[in-house]
């Protein structure tokens, strides 16, 4: 199929319409008659406009240097005097300039033989054909050309405008340009997979058609977001070779009553004249909530662009060729009529990539980033689980960028690193707190680590423990996962309660008083002995669910939970929760008054070098100090700044409008 037939287009589409051939040539008549005018009122419209009697009295004077007389058609003894006369100008060379003027009026007998006799004047036989014509013509074409643009070229618009308002959005991309293939997506073998037999179908239909199969009429791509939905339907019309047309589900949706439903056949329509091809609705949950959802009842212009859209995926034969992609991140709220069999009969799921899926994702976005010799892309991808594609491929980004500011040819591995954390916890902030903050920041966050140190997690390590702050936190203990996480246990999950509650402890250790820096981490501890209790059936309650968690389809978030047990049994769930809790606590808390005195080291670290690393923790627990090389946050402020300072320098000697010669020292040279 040769791309000229589809986009072959009528003349004077996709040109806008201030650039059309008659609007164009409307605009240089109008351009043309007030160029015209301007001609034949130009020589006057500067002249003195003075009166006949004027006119004789200054050639009587003898102050006229020369003029023309031309009678006025239709008149008796009326004339139009033009010339040019004496003027008194002290800046002159003789005292006098030359000045246009220009004269209408009647002229009697005994003036007309005045002003022949000097000679002075020549006589013009009017043209009455000429102006008269344009004296009757030019204000018709005028009003006409007014009226126009007022009335007629506004209805025509507006009309125009109503035609056009219920066509399909739908943009066609174009094959020649950022043509994407497989090649291009990765992390989704199996949705590949899947998808190719709607590539072969499109490139070879009779192979279907012999053996009496069809085509899914619609394929439902459902992931989280930055999963590469939309890359994969791009991927899909590049490897077909077919035309694409993409849209949102939120173009179909307008305040108007039946523009939704009109834009949808429009769409359908256009996809049939293009047939084989794909459209593409990106988002569908805009338009395919389920139906009668909502407070106080449904969306009336939705619902019908829904109705509309359920009608046209089943009422177009497969033969056609017209196959719909669709993506959605909310499965849970599309209408089960769009899901039935025959419309979207097929559900690809896109998750978040695996470790092998996550490095040949980073090889793709890797082509285009210069990597330093200690970049590895497997240890970034072993180090970033549950990172979707698009934040992959913000990761390598952000490293870019901070190599980039720091003056760098490539990017290091140290660039990844920082990057991943500032995407994962926050960027560091530098808040001026005073020692008693400090110190008590400094012993919670060292609680925490110290806990998460010695209840080694296999699934999760400490990444880092920090008092800067990040985010809305005021310190930070980092861990992260050494795997993909596809469950947790009980004993994981108690240890992440003691985890929680270890800041707190460390605190009352120290000070003998609790702060409100806890708040977070008690909120999160009671959430999560809550889902043990209520949905996973992990306490002495047994393997029950306890609670119906009622999600609101408008809202799209819980806004009541059914309490389908007894009073009884809701005191039960209260004093499980305390318990599993208060264990933790006390759990967390003996950790703590064993290894005081490595508390005390890592806070006296934490204050010391503001940041350190798990195996920091690991060499405090085992040998009671530090005896790796230590990397302080402040250090590395301060080389920052001086790099800066250096660079600053460097191109004020290379600049050579601020060159400083050898005598002038450097405070002259500023001053």
């Amino acid at each position: 199929m040769s791309d000229s037939n589809n986009e072959r287009k009528p003349p004077g589409k996709g040109v806008p319409e201030r650039f059309q051939p008659k609007v164009i040539l409307i605009w240089l008549a109008i351009f043309a008659v007030i160029a015209f005018l301007w001609y034949q009122t130009g020589t006057t419209s500067e002249a003195n406009k003075l009166k006949i009697q004027d006119v004789v009295v200054a050639t009587q004077e003898g102050r006229v240097e020369s003029g023309k007389i031309v009678p006025v058609p239709g008149g008796t003894d009326y004339y139009e005097v033009v010339g040019k006369m004496k003027q008194e100008d002290p800046v002159a060379v003789d005292g006098y300039r030359s000045v246009p003027f220009y004269a209408r009026g009647k002229l009697i007998a005994e003036d007309y033989k005045l002003l022949q006799q000097t000679k002075l004047f020549d006589e013009v036989e009017a043209n009455t054909f000429l102006p008269q014509l344009l004296a009757g013509i030019i204000p018709f074409i005028l009003v006409i050309g007014i009226l126009y643009f007022l009335f007629v070229r506004q209805l025509r618009m507006a009309g125009r405008g109503a035609l056009n308002f219920g066509k399909s959005k739908a943009k066609l991309l174009t094959r020649e340009k950022d043509k994407i293939t497989f090649k291009d997506v990765a992390g989704c073998d199996e949705a590949k997979e899947e998808v190719s037999e709607v590539i072969e179908f499109l490139k070879d239909p009779k192979k279907f058609q012999r053996m009496g199969g069809r085509i899914p009429k619609g394929i439902l791509m459902v992931g989280p977001p930055g999963t590469g939905k939309t890359l994969l339907a791009k991927a899909v019309a590049g490897e077909a070779d077919v035309p694409f047309f993409s849209i949102s589900g939120s173009d179909f949706v307008e305040m108007f009553v039946g523009v939704g439903a009109s834009r949808v056949r429009d769409m359908f329509e256009q996809g049939r004249k293009n047939a084989p091809c794909l459209i593409f609705i990106d988002e569908i949950d805009a338009v395919g909530r389920q139906r009668g959802a909502g407070l106080g009842g449904g969306n009336d212009e939705r619902e019908q662009t829904l109705n509309s859209l359920l009608v046209e995926m089943d009422g177009f034969d497969t033969q056609e060729g017209v196959i719909i992609l669709a993506s959605t991140n909310r499965p849970d709220i599309l209408d089960s009529a769009l899901l039935r069999p025959g419309r979207f009969d097929r559900e690809v799921v896109i998750d978040l990539p695996d470790y092998k899926g996550r490095e040949e994702i980073l090889k793709v976005h890797a082509k285009k980033i210069k990597l330093g010799a200690d970049v590895s892309l497997a240890d970034i991808a072993g180090a970033t689980p549950g990172f979707s594609g698009a934040d992959l491929a913000n990761l390598l980004n952000e490293g870019a960028l901070m190599a980039a500011r720091k003056n760098k040819n490539q990017v290091d591995r140290i660039d990844i690193d920082e990057a991943r954390d500032k995407i994962s916890f926050g960027r560091e902030r530098r808040r001026l707190m005073d020692e008693e903050d400090k110190r008590a920041t400094a012993y919670h966050e060292a609680g925490h680590a110290l806990v998460k140190a010695v209840l080694k997690d296999k699934n999760f390590k400490l990444h880092k423990v920090t008092i800067l702050p990040r985010g809305q936190a005021l310190g930070m203990a980092m861990s992260t996962p050494t795997k993909d996480i596809l469950g947790m246990t009980r004993n994981q999950l108690n240890n992440q309660i003691a985890y929680a509650m270890a800041g707190r402890i460390a605190e009352e250790v120290e000070t003998g008083d609790y702060s409100s820096g806890a708040s977070s981490d008690i909120k999160q501890a009671t959430k999560m002995a809550r889902q043990m209790v209520c949905d996973l059936g992990m306490s002495d309650l047994g393997p029950v669910a306890f609670g119906d968690n009622q999600e609101h389809l408008f809202l799209g978030r819980e806004i009541n939970k059914t309490q389908n047990y007894s009073e009884e049994t809701a005191n039960k769930i209260d004093d499980e929760i305390s318990k599993i809790i208060h264990t933790q606590f006390e759990r967390a808390k003996k950790i703590i008054e064993d290894h005081r005195g490595h508390l005390d080291k890592i806070s006296e670290s934490l204050l010391e070098y503001e940041t350190l690393e798990g195996k920091h923790v690991d060499e405090i627990l085992e040998f009671g100090e530090i005896r790796s090389e230590v990397v302080s946050s402040k250090t590395e402020l301060e080389e920052e700044q001086k790099q800066s300072n250096e660079d600053n320098k460097t191109k004020e000697k290379k600049d050579p409008e601020e060159d400083i010669p050898p005598a002038v020292d450097g405070a002259q040279a500023m001053a």
